[in-house]
């Protein structure tokens, strides 16, 4: 842990990592697929709602994405959407948030200017290919966790 504390301070460390999520958050944009501006230091968040413009929320598009990467090309990101958000403890029902993004977290150390090539290839895939989405719908919906354990089936 400390030496992962001293890294975090040094400026080239630090311009590396915000210089890896810049890479693959520049060549997203410039296949004009639709990401939170601005980028983040340690992630890139694909906005799922205009990326699945045809799905409905309660279709969860971020998780459908997510899903998608993973089938893909083994890309793990994580959902931050439907799912995440919960349900209204009085009613039950979805919480729909107004932002429904999938998370691309680059960990440091870890990957190379290849690797973002190979996620960036993965999402420009899944966009090309996201008319043919149909959705998801949850079949399992644990009491806590839910966007770590609850699962999934096409629509």
């Amino acid at each position: 842990m400390a030496i992962g504390i001293a890294e975090s301070v040094k400026d080239d460390h630090i311009r590396s990592r915000i210089g890896q999520v810049r890479y693959l958050g520049e060549l997203l944009t410039d296949w004009e697929i639709p990401i939170v501006h601005p980028m983040g230091g340690h992630a890139i968040f694909l906005d799922a709602r205009a990326f699945y413009s045809h799905l409905p929320q309660s279709a969860f598009p971020a998780q459908m994405l997510a899903a998608e990467l993973y089938l893909d090309s083994g890309i793990r990101s994580m959902e931050r959407g439907v799912a995440s958000a919960g349900r209204d403890p009085v009613t039950g029902d979805h919480r729909y948030p107004k932002l429904e993004l999938t998370r691309l977290t680059i960990p440091r150390r870890v990957y190379t200017q290849a690797h973002m090539d190979v996620v960036a290839e993965s999402v420009k895939a899944v966009f090309d290919a996201r008319e043919s989405a149909t959705g998801l719908k949850m079949v399992y919906e644990p009491k806590y966790l839910r966007f770590f354990q609850a699962r999934f089936e096409r629509l």
